[in-house]
């Protein structure tokens, strides 16, 4: 096989020639049209002359693959001025009627117009030959072999644009596979030593201690909450990406629910002790949802609140649950946000550059609109000139596909 002899590259060269679906076809035209019964795509280096693709009626015997010495073909001359050769009847031609090549090959007429590559460089020729003599010194079939040069050429460029693309894109999914399980290894190991420093910060908090001492425990504590989220988002965001997607523990019970939206408020004030927090809480409704995760979504809408809201101003929520729908809304006092950015605030990673939020991995709201769309509901968001609302909305009731 001709593919242990050759050079990877001029593997690729002639597997990406034979990619392009109308050579076949450019071949028959141009042994129809001239009366020449071969025709063949060839690659030409300075070292090698290789059969690409041929149309081969006169038993000339070179298949794909196949290849000439180089020396002993007029293509390498071809190579050599980058101008094409066209021979009518070589015992009539003065510069061709001693020439080897065509003793040696047994041909009468013989054309071959150089192909060369969207950067200029030399692939190789497209050429014709047969043991009679050929009409081919007009206008109709110089035409004929230019147009054709010029269409191998741009298809050669676009399979090889393709097949770099393929290549990029094959690398950049590599790349994430990884970034995405490091970000899932990472956020699992350090869920364990954030938990321990919650703990001494809340045993440091129960013991006599000077004030000083106490406000550097809650502050430990207010980070390790702070941490503890970052590293959840992490994790969500790793099994969205690596196929295991949102998980959600559906359960119908009220006070749970309201239990674990107060805690989040609990949670959220330790962070941020002075930001006061307005919430109004009525389900009339039994809602069936994981309540963990809607305590998370939650969380996330209310920390971008405190992070991005005017901090002399409070943060208004109302969560209710009436008509068959669970609407939980988080407003604050704000500027308003671009429209240009307004399209991208649930996307992965996406950050307003805000003075307040420098540190942020912009995967919150991502996160939430996540949780949102395992419980069948969405994520809106509103911006006036003065205040900024985020409304999560769902069914009471969750369908949920346990398959």
């Amino acid at each position: 096989m001709y593919r242990e002899n050759l050079a990877p590259h001029l593997i690729n060269d002639i597997d990406n020639i034979s990619k392009i679906g109308a050579i076949p076809s450019i071949l028959n035209v141009i042994c129809r049209t001239t009366g020449m019964k071969f025709s063949a795509v060839a690659r030409v280096t300075d070292e090698k002359w290789i059969t690409c693709v041929s149309q081969d009626e006169i038993n000339f015997g070179l298949n794909t693959g196949d290849e000439l010495v180089l020396e002993t073909t007029i293509c390498n001359e071809i190579r050599q001025h980058n101008t094409p050769v066209i021979i009518e009847h070589v015992a009539k031609n003065e510069q061709f009627c001693n020439h080897k090549t065509p003793e040696r090959y047994g041909f009468q007429s013989y054309i071959s117009f150089p192909i060369f590559k969207k950067d200029g460089s030399f692939f190789g020729t497209l050429c014709a030959i047969d043991p009679e003599p050929a009409k081919l010194e007009n206008k109709v079939i110089k035409d004929l072999f230019q147009l054709y040069t010029q269409l191998i050429s741009f298809h050669l460029d676009a399979v090889e644009e393709l097949e770099e693309l393929n290549s990029s894109l094959k690398e950049e999914r590599h790349i994430a596979e990884l970034r995405e399980t490091f970000i899932a290894i990472l956020g699992h190991d350090l869920r364990n030593p954030v938990g321990t420093t919650r703990m001494c910060a809340d045993i440091l908090l129960k013991i006599e201690l000077p004030e000083l001492a106490k406000r550097q425990a809650r502050t430990i504590k207010a980070t390790s909450y702070r941490m503890q989220a970052l590293i959840d988002n992490l994790l969500d965001f790793a099994k969205g990406h690596l196929g295991d997607g949102i998980s959600l523990e559906i359960a119908k019970n009220n006070n749970i629910l309201e239990t674990t939206l107060l805690q989040v408020i609990d949670e959220i004030r330790t962070v941020d002790p002075d930001h006061k927090i307005l919430v109004k809480i009525d389900l009339k409704e039994e809602v069936e949802c994981d309540h963990n995760r809607i305590g998370q979504l939650y969380s996330n809408l209310l920390s971008n609140a405190v992070k991005h809201g005017d901090p002399l101003k409070p943060i208004q929520t109302n969560v209710t649950a009436e008509n068959g729908q669970f609407k939980l809304s988080v407003l604050n006092a704000g500027k308003k946000i671009p429209e240009e950015k307004m399209i991208s605030l649930f996307k992965p990673f996406f950050s307003t550059n805000s003075e307040n939020n420098k540190s942020g991995l912009g995967l919150g709201l991502y996160i939430s609109s996540e949780i949102a769309k395992a419980h069948g509901g969405k994520m809106k968001v509103s911006s006036l000139e003065d205040e900024i609302k985020f409304t999560f909305c769902m069914p009471t009731k969750v369908v949920v596909d346990l398959d």
